[in-house]
């Protein structure tokens, strides 16, 4: 394990990731990486050197003069090397690696040069598929100066698919900043009228997120004859895309429903929202919800994950079992009909994040970690 760090002043963080697309990791890393450099730490963002060239494009127009690693094999002893001596030339203090890939070759990179190594962890979706990838994560973690979850759920997930004690594994939820967006001109903009309620989906169009569940779901509220006027709009891209057109078509509601594509306003639609929706199958410790809850919208969300961490079940949100699409038709019918309840549960959900879940009390935590944190869990 390595030596933690006790100097005062700013340090040189390299933010190592394996992708560059749009997705939780990647704004979280964003993020993270802004509220550092306003604090006076020095960040080098480093990712693939052939991507999708989202993240990488963000972080340029932010001012991060970002470096890139190549991964030529599943097994490649040179990205390694090349890592350690970009580490070295750049006088790095800390590595903070997320996700799989980084979490081993960042984790042999900082090893060789007796640098402390971090790693996040935002979900075990596709992270403990074969016995090679546990055992990788496994060499990892020990050799590591910490390793991090983003949720209970995920923490636990990992000490138990790796055969790991209790505390192997810390837990340090995400945050989010306060960006409130322009709630009247991107109603217009959408089509969406005074009197409609407008419930807001954001995330990547594959089926692990739900919305084909979201979409049976106020078919069936307008089978229902529910009386109130509504909208939804679906803010993410992915190949799920044509399948989601066909079945809004074959269930009647193509005039409700708007599939938005990638969208970079996501503050202004949470503004322009009445209702935040979540409908997903797994989720480590989804943004989206969290952009939601810090502007005050109502959510409902399916009970999986690290969401229930997030949202104090009829208090600040309402929870349903994932994929049962009568359940989140009636939560949402709810919310729809009830104006006052909206608010209610939006201010609760407010109140909670603002408490835990803002981008400074995230920073403040990992900057413990980068700074020789004491010993056991970080929590919320």
């Amino acid at each position: 394990m390595s030596v933690p760090l006790s100097k005062p002043s700013g340090l040189r963080v390299a933010m190592m990731i394996e992708t560059d697309g749009p997705g939780g990791a990647e704004v979280m890393l964003i993020q993270l990486a802004e509220e550092l450099r306003r604090r006076g730490h020095e960040v080098t963002p480093v990712g693939p050197v052939r991507g999708q060239g989202w993240l990488s494009g963000r972080l340029r127009s932010l001012g991060f003069e970002r470096r890139t690693f190549t991964l030529r094999r599943p097994i490649d002893p040179l990205c390694a090397i090349e890592l350690a001596r970009m580490l070295r030339e750049l006088r790095i203090d800390v590595v903070h690696s997320h996700e799989f890939t980084m979490a081993v070759y960042g984790c042999a990179a900082a090893r060789w040069l007796g640098i402390p190594h971090i790693v996040t962890m935002h979900g075990t979706e596709a992270v403990m598929t074969t016995w090679r990838r546990r055992a990788a994560l496994r060499w990892s973690l020990k050799r590591s100066y910490a390793f991090v979850a983003v949720s209970d759920h995920t923490r636990m997930s990992l000490q138990a698919r790796l055969g790991l004690p209790e505390g192997s594994i810390r837990m340090i939820p995400n945050g989010v900043p306060l960006r409130p967006g322009e709630r009247a001109l991107t109603r217009r903009k959408l089509g969406v009228g005074d009197d409609e309620v407008l419930i807001l989906a954001v995330g990547n169009l594959r089926r692990g997120k739900g919305h084909d569940v979201l979409i049976e779901a106020l078919a069936e509220l307008q089978r229902a004859g529910c009386a109130a006027r509504w909208q939804l709009a679906i803010a993410g891209e992915g190949r799920q895309r044509e399948d989601l057109t066909r079945l809004v078509a074959e269930r009647g509601i193509a005039d409700r429903v708007q599939l938005l594509g990638h969208r970079d306003d996501v503050p202004d639609l949470q503004a322009a929202a009445d209702i935040f929706a979540m409908p997903s199958h797994w989720e480590g410790m989804p943004l989206a919800i969290l952009e939601g809850m810090i502007v005050g919208k109502a959510i409902v969300a399916s009970r999986v994950g690290g969401i229930p961490e997030m949202l104090r079940e009829g208090d600040s949100g309402l929870l349903v079992p994932a994929g049962d699409s009568l359940a989140l038709a009636h939560a949402l019918r709810t919310l729809i009909e009830d104006p006052a309840q909206r608010e209610r549960l939006g201010a609760a959900a407010r109140r909670h994040a603002e408490a835990e879940f803002r981008v400074e009390v995230m920073a403040d935590r990992y900057e413990q970690l980068y700074r020789g944190p004491g010993v056991g869990s970080v929590s919320s």
